[in-house]
């Protein structure tokens, strides 16, 4: 995989460091809000599933390989990302403040700043389609004048790990095992490429928010949606959940590696026990094929836990009791 189909997905914040800094060091520690219910979520039972993928269209160097048999016990998971609206509650309830805040900028992609401005934005390196905008947050999602008032069931975006995990110790969650989230996303299918099966496009119908076209410049929209779409958009899969496909990448709990998972743990693997880069899965709206393939449901990346992007989310799960 080189540097710039990795920056194609979520652009690393670059100046700040990637040791995670513990929840409560950083005074940004919540009491989980008064949630007494699993509303809005889907119980699953666990079991064993095959994880992985050797398919000839893995990114070379992800780690996505080989396929191996996996155990996860019962959990819930959220059926669909966290939305704005979910993320608006968090903060009036809390005051806080996002890694996107705290440092005033996140990645915007370029296509949707004028071009007086994307010109001359500092842009990440190696990927040009990136643009440091001051001011870029969940609620101002390509900067100050944008807003997310008409934007409240799309998936909150622009949100590090360590936002997501505030949130979390907030709503009495956590976030998933990488895992977890393939199991939950894969719907009971073994082995297919998506989450409803191995054709991208089945019967001509579209099943997910991804690019179209030529990237980074031509979007055609086949889809209807040029940026996030609604978090019901799509049809979900078999187990309930939606847009494990596109739209939004997810952070897991997971530290990355790409070494051999052979040797891993079987039982509820949790991934190594340090790292430089959280796992972020399912794609999203910039996924295409012919540069980054990574909404297929083995697929995944990672990201630095202090970073965000205009097309970084999150979902959220809790143990069956």
């Amino acid at each position: 995989m080189s540097s710039t189909e990795s920056a194609c997905c979520a652009a690393p914040r670059g100046e700040a460091s990637s040791e995670e800094v513990p929840a409560e060091e950083t005074g940004r520690v919540y009491a989980p809000a008064s949630r007494t219910s699993t509303e809005g979520m889907v119980r699953l039972d666990g079991g064993t599933f095959r994880m992985g993928t050797d398919s000839e269209e893995r990114v070379p160097g992800d780690g996505e390989g080989p396929v191996r048999e996996v155990h996860v016990d019962p959990f819930y998971i959220d059926a669909t990302a966290v939305t704005n609206a979910d993320f608006r509650a968090f903060v009036d309830d809390t005051g806080y403040k996002t890694d996107a805040e705290r440092y005033g900028w996140s990645f915007v992609f370029q296509n949707f700043l004028p071009d007086r401005i994307s010109k001359r934005a500092q842009r990440s390196t190696p990927a040009p389609w990136w643009c440091r905008r001051e001011d870029a947050c969940w609620k101002w999602p390509f900067g100050r004048g944008s807003h997310v008032s008409n934007r409240l069931d799309h998936p909150v975006v622009h949100i590090s790990w360590n936002d997501a995990r505030a949130y979390c110790e907030w709503a009495g969650t956590r976030l998933p095992t990488e895992a977890e989230w393939e199991y939950a996303a894969r719907g009971g299918r073994t082995q297919n490429t998506f989450p409803w099966g191995d054709a991208l496009t089945p019967n001509g119908e579209h099943r997910c928010n991804i690019w179209q076209g030529s990237f980074p410049d031509h979007n055609t929209v086949d889809d209807g949606f040029r940026y996030t779409a609604p978090v019901t958009a799509f049809p979900p899969n078999d187990y309930g959940l939606y847009q494990t496909s596109g739209n939004a990448w997810e952070w897991c709990r997971d530290w990355f590696s790409a070494d051999d998972h052979d040797d891993g743990p079987r039982e509820n693997p949790s991934g190594p026990p340090e790292g430089q880069a959280r796992v972020i899965r399912g794609g999203s709206y910039l996924c295409h094929r012919s540069y980054c393939n990574r909404y297929r449901v083995a697929a995944r990346t990672s990201n630095t836990p202090d970073s965000s992007t205009g097309n970084l989310g999150f979902r959220c799960v809790c143990d069956a009791t």
